[in-house]
């Protein structure tokens, strides 16, 4: 699941479920997936839903969900994730131990979303682990399985073993598994996708960001302003930064520049509108912030290999 990005493979994972799971974790741990597949154009994720024995079962909020199949129907994959949410004591019963013990032999890496964490840790499945899990059991986790090592971090990867803590850190895992199995583009473009970054410049001029924080509101930025391209120095400005710290913020978030970056973007919203539109080719040109039509050809060759006549075409 953590190795160089290589787009051509179809990661298959599986989502086991229990009563009372949160809708919003698991919208935010399936939603970044869709999205892959659908900027990417291909399947890059697939994925089924499970329970312990297969049968329907209920969301906190009441939504009704039926299970492809038992868990140990499943024949494993590279990543299963664990969401029961509420309820995560009744849910660790010797019966969900066994299963995940099985399951640790078929899947590559177990993830614990949420409170997935506590049922891993008493299958016996995070001893040596570093793992979190959601704040508010945090401390009972450190206390009653001392042999992991708990940390307060909103996500952990180590080795084979994933954890987050909660619905909103779950997207933030999402969208760091995306960018180390498919690269930063695509990350960014996902993250996009979700308004994931977006904030109230103005309201917090000065407030600190992370790297990545800044390119992710840079790339928002971007976003809406395909037509008519910004300036790199424009973009800077609207953060309130300087066009030097910007390019040093994409450097060691992407390692890329912010100029290559907007152009991919600008290219990969032209290759959507390929596939999925009718527009022309010169009308694409100019809705991705390209006057000639032949300008757009060149780029759009250089990146993706192919002409956007030759990709409708196809």
């Amino acid at each position: 699941m953590l190795d160089t990005p290589t787009p051509q493979k179809t990661r298959r994972i599986g989502v086991l479920l229990f009563p009372q799971f949160s809708m919003h974790c698991l919208a935010n741990a399936i939603e970044p997936l869709r999205g892959s597949n659908t900027l990417a154009g291909q399947v890059l994720y697939e994925w089924e839903f499970l329970s312990l024995d297969g049968k329907p079962l209920q969301s906190s909020s009441g939504l009704p969900v039926t299970p492809a199949m038992p868990l140990s129907d499943h024949p494993g994959g590279d990543l299963l994730m664990i969401i029961p949410s509420y309820g995560h004591p009744d849910h660790a019963t010797p019966a969900t131990s066994r299963g995940l013990r099985a399951a640790s032999k078929r899947f590559a890496h177990l993830g614990g979303f949420d409170t997935g964490s506590w049922l891993l840790a008493k299958a016996g499945l995070l001893e040596g682990y570093r793992a979190t899990i959601h704040w508010d059991v945090l401390t009972d986790l450190a206390e009653t399985f001392p042999e992991i090592e708990v940390s307060e971090d909103r996500f952990v990867i180590d080795r084979n073993r994933i954890s987050c803590g909660g619905a909103s850190t779950t997207m933030e895992l999402m969208l760091h598994l995306i960018g180390l199995h498919h690269g930063a583009m695509l990350r960014l473009e996902v993250s996009a996708l979700f308004m994931h970054g977006e904030r109230d410049l103005s309201a917090t001029p000065h407030q600190r960001h992370s790297d990545d924080q800044w390119v992710e509101m840079a790339v928002s930025l971007m976003r809406r302003n395909l037509e008519t391209p910004l300036s790199i120095p424009e973009v800077a400005a609207h953060l309130g930064i300087s066009a030097r710290a910007l390019e040093a913020h994409f450097a060691k978030a992407t390692a890329r520049t912010p100029q290559s970056t907007y152009r991919s973007l600008r290219l990969a919203a032209a290759r959507r509108m390929v596939q999925q539109t009718t527009y022309s080719i010169a009308e694409i040109g100019t809705r991705c912030g390209y006057e000639d039509p032949s300008a757009l050809t060149r780029a759009f060759r250089k990146e993706f290999g192919t002409t956007p006549r030759a990709l409708r075409l196809s």
